[in-house]
C-alpha cells in the first residue's frame, strides 16, 4: 500500500502518517525529516539543502527525488510506505509516477488533509511554545515569517497536485483542523473508500 499525505505546513501530516505506520506496518518516509537527518548528519546532500530549509525555501527536484528512490528501494518499503511532504511539486509528482510505473508499482492512495492557514500558523507558534516549555528542540522553521514562506510556497506548488491526483481518482480530501483521533479514523475510511 502507497499513500502519500497532502497538506500544507502544519496540517497534521507527520501525526497522520505514524497512525497509518501503526493501521497498516509499512514505513513512515517523511522527506523533510530525510532531509533534516542529512543536514544533521552534514552529508552532501544535507549541505546542500542546509540554507535553503532554514530560509523555509524548496529543496531542488532532483537531491528530493534522488533521497526518495534510495529510501523506497530499502526492503522495509517492499510492501507500501507513506510519503509525507513528497510529491511537493507536479514536476516530482510526475518523475515519481514514472519511476514507480518502470517498477510495475503505483501510488495506491493520496489524502488531502485541508485546513485554514491562520489556524495552521497559530497551531505553529503553538507547537514551539510548548517545546520550548518542555526543554525540547524547537525546530528552526517553526516560527511565524518562515511557516508563513512555507505555506505560500505550498499553495502555489504543492496545491495544484489535488487536482493531478484527482483526475486519477485516487484523492480523497480530509477535514484536518478536527481532533487527532477524528481526522485518524477519517483518513483510515478515506483510504478503505478507494479500495473499492
Amino acid at each position: 500500500m502507497r499513500i502519500v499525505l497532502l497538506g500544507p505546513p502544519g496540517a497534521g501530516k507527520g501525526t497522520q502518517a505514524k497512525r497509518l505506520v501503526e493501521e497498516y506496518g509499512i514505513p513512515h518516509l517523511s522527506t523533510g525529516d530525510m532531509l533534516r537527518a542529512a543536514v544533521d548528519a552534514d552529508t552532501g546532500i544535507g549541505r546542500k539543502v542546509k540554507d535553503i530549509m532554514m530560509n523555509g525555501g524548496l529543496v531542488p527536484d532532483q537531491l528530493v527525488i534522488a533521497t526518495v528512490i534510495e529510501r523506497i528501494s530499502q526492503a522495509d518499503a517492499g510492501r507500501g510506505f507513506v510519503l509525507d511532504g513528497f510529491p511537493r511539486t507536479m514536476a516530482q509528482a510526475v518523475s515519481f509516477d514514472k519511476l514507480l510505473d518502470a517498477e510495475g508499482l503505483a501510488i495506491d492512495h493520496v489524502v488531502e488533509l485541508k485546513a485554514d492557514e491562520t489556524v495552521l500558523l497559530d497551531r505553529i507558534e503553538a507547537r514551539a511554545q510548548e517545546a520550548r516549555e518542555q526543554g525540547g528542540a524547537v525546530r528552526g522553521d517553526d516560527n511565524h515569517e518562515t511557516l508563513k514562506i512555507r505555506i505560500d510556497a505550498y499553495n502555489e506548488q504543492t496545491a495544484p497536485l489535488v487536482d493531478y491526483y484527482r483526475s486519477r481518482n485516487i484523492l480523497r480530501t480530509v477535514d484536518g483542523l478536527q481532533p487527532v483521533e477524528a481526522v485518524a479514523c477519517d483518513v483510515v475510511s478515506a483510504i478503505g473508500q478507494g479500495d473499492r
